[in-house]
């Protein structure tokens, strides 16, 4: 079963697909677990390498297991990825989650025009500096054309979208900030 999955996966890989999100070996998918079901996410090495490279880091150590959907604004997207503050497994801080990073150093922006903010496009998260990006993603409900070009983009989900849409959402008045938030119950790559 193994060898004909990766040997399917390996045709994939070198048909041409107009269009669609290139095929890309299982080490760049990622499994989100949801409280209601798991997230399948198409990371883009293609298009951001450093960013993917950090994610996949971040995912091998455990890192995101645990850590809160801190900001979640209906219309437009979900923000995870506190390590630092977010993670309900250890050190949570809910007055300071979303505001962390990870320990590892900022990553340099990895902006493309080449694909835009669409429903499920998976991007980093970022303060006000463009090479601030470190830990934090974000999932978008919908389109968002003022991020193209302005934020980085990782990947694509690819399946559960249904249950994206289910996170617990956050209040307008306080920007999406989310009380008593949701988690990633788990995140893995699909193919460790």
């Amino acid at each position: 079963m193994i060898i004909a999955r990766r040997t399917v996966l390996a045709l994939f890989a070198i048909l041409p697909l107009s269009g669609a999100i290139p095929a890309l070996a299982d080490e760049n998918t990622m499994i989100i677990t949801l409280k209601d079901g798991p997230v399948t996410v198409q990371l883009r090495p293609d298009l951001a390498p450093k960013h993917v490279e950090r994610i996949k880091q971040l995912v091998i150590e455990g890192a995101y297991n645990g850590v809160v959907w801190h900001r979640v604004i209906p219309g437009f997207m979900a923000q995870t990825g506190d390590v630092e503050f977010g993670n309900t497994l250890k050190n949570f801080d809910a007055t300071r989650a979303g505001t962390g990073g990870s320990p590892l150093p900022d990553l340099p922006a990895e902006f493309t025009t080449a694909e835009t903010f669409q429903r499920g496009t998976v991007g980093m998260a970022r303060g006000m500096m463009p090479d601030s990006a470190n830990a934090q993603f974000f999932i978008m409900f919908e389109a968002a054309p003022h991020l193209d070009g302005q934020y980085t983009i990782v990947g694509q989900v690819t399946e559960g979208m249904e249950f994206v849409d289910n996170i617990k959402k956050g209040q307008d008045p306080v920007n999406g900030m989310v009380t008593d938030p949701d988690v990633m119950v788990s995140v893995t790559l699909a193919g460790n």
